[in-house]
């Protein structure tokens, strides 16, 4: 199967170029974020956290994932200096709560941040899980690099899925960093679910999901077995990664303007049928629009994605 992007470069350049985070904790939950309702940019969504690049903030776009998942959800993946936390003590919840703000007004430089408290960032930690374009006729269009990473039982700052060390489906995470005016909040919610809930939340119509979402969702529901994670689960997902479907660069289309019974549109990703791929091979999801918003997505992928994916386009490495 070949992957290729049907955007030429005038169209490309108007993309804001942005990484999102998939944070899988020990139980198999991956971290989502319930955007504002009154948000100018995928208004009630759930999605993964994650925003723009920054040039003045971000070495790259594994900084930008780390940042944005700081900002929106108070989870901060770094690395003290050293081991001893008398020689590089973590910074306390109030340090990191005053910090998260004010990087997010611009007061303060994330990467001034981690100096000042001694951490690295943990950028080798994100594993590249696909690259996602806006498709043209979007008035805000994104090229979003997404990243997977997994959260060790315990760390020395930020939180966990769990209080006390106890499994839990559902955590709600620290209160979301404002969004300017006291109205609104860029995120309103932050929680680990494990992928087949939130599947299954949204088929249920209580959560909604843009469909790059509800593809690595569907994608990792097949991975994450259980309320464990296990270390043969994580080679899996590192394998996915290393290989072609890591690297793979989306740029759905719409199938056509005939609507299903249901009122549903196709968007054809790169390798169906429709776009070049094997008679018969579907790549492609439906999806129920309101105002441009999807309220319903089903997955249709006919093919091994550990074995039937070839890169034709690979997204930038900055």
């Amino acid at each position: 199967m070949v992957t290729r992007s049907t955007s030429n470069a005038k169209d490309l350049s108007a993309l804001r170029p942005s990484a999102s985070l998939v944070v899988v904790n020990a139980s198999n939950e991956v971290l989502l974020v319930h955007r504002n309702p009154k948000a100018t940019s995928f208004a009630g969504m759930h999605v993964f956290p994650g925003g723009n690049y920054d040039e003045k903030q971000d070495e790259s776009y594994r900084m930008t994932a780390i940042r944005e998942t700081f900002e929106e959800t108070g989870l901060l993946l770094a690395s003290p200096a050293t081991s001893d936390p008398e020689v590089s003590p973590p910074p306390s919840e109030a340090a990191l709560d005053a910090s998260r703000k004010s990087i997010h007004t611009g007061r303060t430089l994330f990467r001034d941040f981690l100096r000042q408290h001694a951490l690295s960032a943990d950028v080798e930690a994100l594993l590249p899980f696909t690259e996602w374009i806006t498709p043209l006729g979007i008035p805000r269009r994104f090229h979003t690099r997404f990243y997977v990473a997994f959260l060790p039982p315990f760390r020395a700052s930020g939180f966990s899925s769990s209080s006390s060390g106890a499994t839990q489906t559902q955590h709600c995470l620290p209160t979301p960093t404002p969004d300017g005016g006291h109205e609104g909040q860029e995120v309103v919610e932050a929680r680990f679910v494990h992928p087949l809930e939130a599947l299954a939340e949204h088929r249920a119509k209580q959560i909604a999901l843009m469909p790059p979402q509800h593809y690595i969702l569907t994608t990792l529901a097949d991975l994450l077995v259980g309320r464990e994670a296990s270390p043969y689960q994580r080679e899996r997902v590192e394998r996915l990664s290393a290989g072609a479907f890591g690297r793979m660069v989306f740029c759905p289309q719409a199938g056509g303007k005939k609507r299903d019974a249901d009122g549903r549109v196709e968007l054809v990703f790169e390798g169906d049928e429709a776009r070049g791929g094997p008679r018969g091979r579907l790549h492609r999801s439906l999806v129920l629009f309101n105002a441009q918003l999807p309220t319903e997505v089903e997955l249709l992928r006919n093919f091994d994605i550990f074995t039937e994916v070839e890169v034709g386009a690979v997204g930038s490495k900055l």
